[in-house]
């Protein structure tokens, strides 16, 4: 029976910790903090294998409890490791003195740092004491690690956290982002130290996992985590290191923004004293996808050549806001399992690889992939798909790996619209007309700005260009007809590729989503022929026309 304290156990980390492990046999998890009633409450809302304790505790003054039940590991998911009052350490000191393993998810970088001071107390005691086990720093060094094996040397690392705007966030964490905002906080840039303004210092980034509907470009702002130390550490040879957060809907950031500007200018002395509003504000304005990720993007050498690698995450509804307590879940399931730690005071960077992470990846559905930029043009399908390119069906690439012009010949049956209206639109797109079989035809264009696609049903000419986006399409294929556009992320399903439509414009104008056009758009060559699927459906409207069938190549 292994028995772990987990002090802020009910609160917004520590309850996710105590979900990820209450199907473990052989656990007990008391659940703790200085309201009792709200642990027991949480305790009497779980079921599972393991087994919850509620339990009350001031983690200023653990000693009595700590003797009183004597936990194998003491974890704290308290926080805002910022700004604890008078001796910060006063809860690995006591775990220490107990002889019990101690660890954190401090995401302070002094905090993490500091730790280390304890380390002969914890080696004469033969217990281990990790800080800072979350996403920053332990999963970022940890994909750095997996990135810098397919490099000679490091030059620069950057990495940004967008969590869904349905995430929740906790007051405690609201309160560490204010203690910082618009303060200096010092970062690696250009081989040198200096500093920037927290939160107001930014990046524009993107998480696109190869062959999924990627997050749209973020700005992210500076973040004081433990990486920007621990990071420096790990690769000496980095000359710039920088980590950011990306708030969404990008109105919080922009409001963060401003707000640490004011410190930054000294109209404010800090942020902390509306770190309360600040929370209301951040869990009640809330809108856009549930959807969340992150992205560590790395440049380096390789055989004397520059090299940009970057390695993205991206959660879909309730996975992401489990990730910052992966790591101290992945802990103590070795414990579980029999693993002994070293002994020693340290930040727990290495003490996780990037393995550790996959079973509760797999088990909340959530991506990963990696990505490598290339100084040559690739086609543009190509591109955007990265390296899921490769899953897709032999006949699929084939088609989409061309870099030269060429013609596909074969046939296709088409459905056309009921309704007169919806007729009218597939004339005005050129869409085909309905028939059982069709001759078609398929010529692809390529050009240096992307493909022009001249398909023929029978003789009538439907055009359209298919160009890679830019900007706020980063990511997407954009295809125009006309002066119509439409943004579409290019998904990989079991060898077949996928077409969602993300936004659409005419003339340069934004045009209302419940009006964009829905179906289906796939391709796959399971039979060894390239199959090709579409079916275009408008809101009141219904279809407009559904056209499938087979090329081979001319």
């Amino acid at each position: 029976m292994l028995k772990v304290l987990i002090v802020g156990g009910y609160g917004t980390f520590g309850g996710r910790l105590v979900d990820l492990l209450l199907d473990r046999e052989g656990l007990t998890m008391f659940v703790a903090g200085r309201n009792i009633v709200a642990a027991r409450n949480f305790c009497w809302s779980r079921e599972g294998k393991a087994k919850l304790v509620p339990l009350q505790i001031d983690r200023a003054v653990p000693q009595a409890v700590l003797q009183e039940i004597k936990p194998d590991l003491v974890v704290d998911a308290s926080g805002p490791f910022q700004v604890y009052d008078g001796d910060s350490y006063v809860l690995p000191r006591a775990c220490i003195e107990v002889g019990c393993h101690y660890l954190d998810l401090a995401d302070a970088a002094a905090f993490v740092q500091g730790i280390s001071t304890l380390n002969t107390a914890a080696l004469a005691k033969g217990v281990f004491v990790l800080s800072g086990m979350s996403s920053f720093p332990v999963l970022t060094t940890a994909v750095a690690r997996v990135l810098a094996q397919q490099l000679d040397s490091v030059d620069s690392i950057t990495a940004g956290i967008a969590p869904s705007p349905y995430a929740g966030v906790g007051l405690n964490v609201v309160k560490a982002i204010a203690s910082y905002a618009g303060k200096p906080v010092d970062i690696l840039l250009d081989g040198e130290w200096t500093t920037r303004a927290g939160f107001h210092d930014s990046r524009r980034l993107q998480v696109h996992v190869p062959g999924t509907v990627p997050l749209p470009p973020i700005r992210f702002g500076l973040c004081e985590v433990p990486d920007l130390k621990v990071l420096s550490w790990a690769f000496p040879e980095a000359k710039s290191i920088w980590m950011g957060a990306g708030p969404t809907p990008a109105v919080l950031h922009r409001l963060l923004w401003a707000c640490a500007w004011l410190v930054k200018q000294g109209w404010l002395p800090s942020l902390l004293p509306f770190a309360r509003l600040m929370n209301a504000v951040i869990n009640t304005v809330r809108w856009g996808e549930h959807r969340g990720g992150l992205v560590l993007e790395m440049t380096g050498q390789k055989a004397g050549e520059a090299k940009h690698l970057s390695w993205h995450l991206l959660a879909e509804g309730e996975g992401g806001p489990f990730i910052p307590s992966m790591a101290a879940a992945a802990i103590i399931e070795k414990m579980l399992n029999g693993t002994v730690l070293p002994s020693g005071a340290r930040s727990g960077h290495d003490d996780l690889s990037l393995d550790d992470y996959q079973i509760w990846f797999a088990r909340y559905g959530i991506a990963t992939g990696t990505r490598m930029k290339s100084d040559a043009p690739l086609p543009i399908y190509k591109d955007v798909l990265g390296q899921s390119f490769e899953r897709l069906d032999a006949p699929v690439q084939a088609f989409h790996a061309a870099s030269a012009p060429f013609r596909m010949k074969g046939e296709a049956r088409v459905l056309s619209p009921r309704n007169p209206l919806a007729a009218m639109v597939r004339k005005l797109f050129g869409f085909p007309a309905a028939s059982p079989i069709v001759p078609v035809e398929v010529d692809i264009g390529v050009t240096p700005s992307g493909e022009v696609w001249q398909r023929r049903f029978a003789g009538t000419l439907m055009q359209s260009v298919q160009t890679l986006g830019q900007g706020r399409d980063a990511g997407l294929i954009v295809e125009r007809f006309g002066p119509f556009e439409f943004a579409m992320a290019v998904v990989v399903e079991a060898g077949e590729l996928h077409l969602v439509l993300r936004h659409w414009r005419a003339i340069g104008l934004s045009l209302p989503k419940w009006l964009m056009p829905k179906g289906s758009f796939f391709e796959h060559g399971r039979d060894g022929r390239f199959h090709f699927h579409v079916d275009i459906r408008v809101p009141l409207l219904g279809r407009v026309v559904c056209y499938e069938g087979w090329l081979l190549k001319a």
